[in-house]
C-alpha cells in the first residue's frame, strides 16, 4: 500500500460552539480553538476536524449552511480562520473543515432563488415536485421524523429534505450544482486546509424516480436506511469529487458513510478510493432500530468486540478506517459502551486502549480524553438537539410516560457530547465567563483538564501515553501498518488482539468483567520487559497474565 502523510496521524474533533468561548457570549469560537493548540499538540494531535463554522441559522447546529464562503460571526472572522490554519501548521497540525453538501440551509441564496421559480435554473439545484392525485412523490421519513417533503409556503410545490425541513437536499444529478461545490471546496483547499470531513455524503444519491417503499411505522413512512439500499451509482459523483478536489491538493478526506453496500469498501477507501478513509460506524449501528431510540439496544461488550474485529478483518489489505467511540452525533462512549460497573477511570482507560490501538486513524472527540460522561436532563425543555425532541415525541406517541421518554433521551441524545468542554473547576468549567449556550455537566468539578493535567494516573495522561506509543518510531510499523489478529475471540468479556508488524508484534488484552481472568500468551518470553502500557499493576501467575477487573495491558512481543 502506498504510504501517505496522514496514515500515522492522530485526529481530534472539535465542536467549536462548546470548546472555548473567548468573548463571554456563551458560545465557543475560533480564537478559543487557537488558544488551546498547544494542549492539542501535547496530546499528539496531527489532524484537527472543526465542526461547521460557516454562516448558518443553526436549525441543526451549523449543519445547515447558508453561505459556504463566510464564517459565522458567532465563531469569529475569516481572518481568525486563516490564523487558525497557520498556527496549526506551525505545530504540524492539519485542519479539516466539515463539508456539508448533501444539503444546505433554506436561507442559502440558491434555495431562495429556487423557491421563486422551482422550474428555473436554481430550482434544478434542488428536488421540487407537486402532488399527483393528492399524493406526494414518495413515503420516505426524514432522519428527524416526518415526511421528507415540505410545502413551499403559498404554492403547490414541495421540496425534498432528508434531514430538517430547513435543510433542503441538493440535487447532485445536476452537473452545474456539482461544479459549484467543487469550486467552493478548492477555494478552501487553496487557503491551506488539510482536507475535509464529509457529512452525510451517502445521501447524495437518491433512487430515482421517487417511489414508495414498505412502511415500518404506523405513520406510513419508510426509514432512510431502507431507501439507501435501493440507491446505486454514487461512485460517479464521489470519484469526480475526488479527482477535481482532494487529489489535486493531496488532502485528507474522511467520509461519514453508514450504508456502503457489500463489496464497496475498496471503492470508498481503497488505494484509489473516493476518500482517504471512512469512519468505522459498525459499533454505532449495532443495536439501532428503525422504530426509534426507544427500541434501541446498546451493544454488549461482546457485540462491541465482534463489531471491531469484523471491521478490522474487512478493511485489511484495503485501507484505513477512522476509528471512533463518540462524536457530536452520539452519546459519550464511556456512558454507552462500558458496563455500568466499569464507568470509572480504570474502565475509561480500558475502552480507550482497546479502540485506539486498532488499525486505522484514531479520532478523539473533545472531552473524550478526559472521560467526559453523559448529561442527565430532567425535561425535554432543557434539551437543544432537534433529533432528541423528535425521538422524545415518538416515545410519547408509542405510549411512554414523560419520565420513560426522558430516560431514552438521556441515553442517546446528541446533547450528551455537545455540553461545554470541561477545562477547570471554576464557574462554567472555564468554558465561558458568560452564560453557556448549553448547560455544563455538573460533574465538571471532578472531571476537567486542570485536575488531570499533572495527575500521572489520569485519563488524560493515559490518552497521552497511547498517543506517544503510536507515534514512537520503534512501534510505528506495527501500530500503523500491522494487521489486527483477534485473540481469545470467544472468551466472554475479554477483548484481546495482536497487532502484527514486519519486525515486531504487540498484544492488547482487556478485561471488561468485574472478576479476575487468567490468560496465556504463548509467544511472550520476557514478561518483565514487555509491558508498554497498563491501567493497573501487571502480575503473572504460572506463566499466565492476571487480568484484574477492567484491566487492560499492552505488551511488546520480541
Amino acid at each position: 500500500m502506498e504510504k501517505k502523510w496522514w496514515q500515522g496521524k492522530i485526529a481530534y474533533q472539535i465542536y467549536p460552539k462548546s470548546f472555548q468561548d473567548t468573548n463571554g457570549d456563551g458560545i465557543g469560537d475560533i480564537p478559543g480553538v487557537i488558544q488551546h493548540l498547544d494542549y492539542l499538540q501535547k496530546l499528539g494531535i496531527g489532524i484537527l476536524w472543526i465542526s461547521p463554522v460557516y454562516i448558518s441559522p443553526c436549525a441543526d447546529q451549523g449543519y445547515d449552511i447558508a453561505d459556504y464562503y463566510q464564517i459565522d460571526p458567532m465563531f469569529g472572522t475569516m481572518e481568525d480562520m486563516e490564523l487558525l490554519i497557520k498556527e496549526a501548521e506551525k505545530r504540524d497540525i492539519k485542519i479539516l473543515m466539515d463539508l456539508v453538501v448533501n444539503h444546505c440551509s433554506d436561507e442559502h441564496e440558491w434555495f431562495k432563488k429556487a423557491c421563486e421559480n422551482p422550474e428555473g435554473e436554481y430550482g434544478k439545484y434542488f428536488y421540487f415536485a407537486k402532488k399527483e392525485n393528492g399524493k406526494l412523490p414518495c413515503n420516505w421519513r426524514s432522519y428527524f421524523g416526518g415526511s421528507v417533503w415540505e410545502q413551499v409556503p403559498g404554492t403547490d410545490w414541495y421540496y425534498f429534505h432528508s434531514f430538517h425541513k430547513k435543510q433542503p437536499d441538493l440535487n447532485w444529478e445536476n452537473p452545474l450544482l456539482r461544479e459549484e461545490i467543487y469550486k467552493m471546496m478548492n477555494w478552501w483547499l487553496k487557503k491551506g486546509l488539510g482536507g475535509f470531513r464529509i457529512d452525510a455524503i451517502i445521501n447524495i444519491k437518491k433512487p430515482l424516480p421517487f417511489q414508495d417503499y414498505p412502511a415500518d411505522r404506523s405513520d406510513g413512512l419508510c426509514d432512510m436506511s431502507e431507501v439507501l439500499k435501493h440507491a446505486y451509482g454514487i461512485g460517479e459523483f464521489l470519484g469526480e469529487m475526488r479527482d477535481k478536489t482532494f487529489r489535486i491538493y493531496d488532502s485528507f478526506s474522511v467520509g461519514e458513510v453508514f450504508n456502503e453496500k457489500e463489496g464497496e469498501l475498496k471503492d470508498f477507501m481503497g488505494e484509489n478510493g473516493y476518500f482517504s478513509s471512512i469512519f468505522d460506524f459498525s459499533q454505532t449501528i449495532e443495536g439501532k432500530s428503525p422504530k426509534g431510540w426507544y427500541a434501541n439496544e446498546a451493544p454488549s461488550v461482546d457485540a462491541y468486540k465482534k463489531c471491531c474485529f469484523h471491521s478490522q478483518k474487512k478493511a485489511e489489505g484495503i485501507g484505513f478506517y477512522s476509528t471512533v467511540i463518540e462524536n457530536h452525533d452520539e452519546p459519550r462512549g464511556v456512558s454507552y459502551y462500558l458496563p455500568e460497573a466499569a464507568r470509572h477511570d480504570k474502565g475509561k482507560k480500558l475502552l480507550a486502549a482497546e479502540y485506539f490501538l486498532l488499525k486505522g486513524i484514531p479520532f478523539i472527540y473533545q472531552g473524550q480524553e478526559l472521560g467526559m460522561e453523559n448529561m442527565t436532563y430532567s425535561s425535554i425543555e432543557e434539551v437543544d438537539d432537534v433529533s432528541s425532541k423528535a425521538e422524545y415525541a415518538e416515545c410519547i406517541r408509542v405510549g411512554m410516560s414523560p419520565e420513560e421518554a426522558m430516560k431514552v433521551v438521556n441515553q442517546y441524545s446528541r446533547d450528551n457530547t455537545r455540553t461545554p468542554f470541561q477545562w477547570n473547576s471554576t464557574e462554567n468549567a472555564g468554558f465561558t465567563t458568560g452564560i453557556p449556550w448549553l448547560r455544563v455537566n455538573p460533574n465538571y468539578i471532578e472531571i476537567n483538564v486542570e485536575k488531570q493535567e499533572n495527575d500521572k494516573e489520569s485519563v488524560l495522561n493515559f490518552y497521552r501515553a497511547l498517543s506517544e506509543l503510536r507515534r514512537n518510531p520503534q512501534f510505528q510499523d506495527t501500530l500503523i501498518y500491522g494487521r489486527t489478529e483477534p485473540f481469545l475471540e470467544k472468551e466472554p468479556g475479554i477483548m484481546a488482539y495482536f497487532r502484527r508488524g514486519l519486525l515486531q508484534d504487540i498484544v492488547v488484552a482487556g478485561n471488561f468483567l468485574d472478576e479476575v481472568k487468567y490468560i496465556e500468551i504463548p509467544e511472550l518470553e520476557k514478561k518483565s520487559d514487555s509491558v508498554l502500557i497498563s491501567n493497573d499493576y501487571v502480575e503473572w501467575k504460572e506463566g499466565q497474565l492476571i487480568l484484574k477487573p477492567f484491566q487492560v495491558v499492552v505488551l511488546s512481543l520480541s
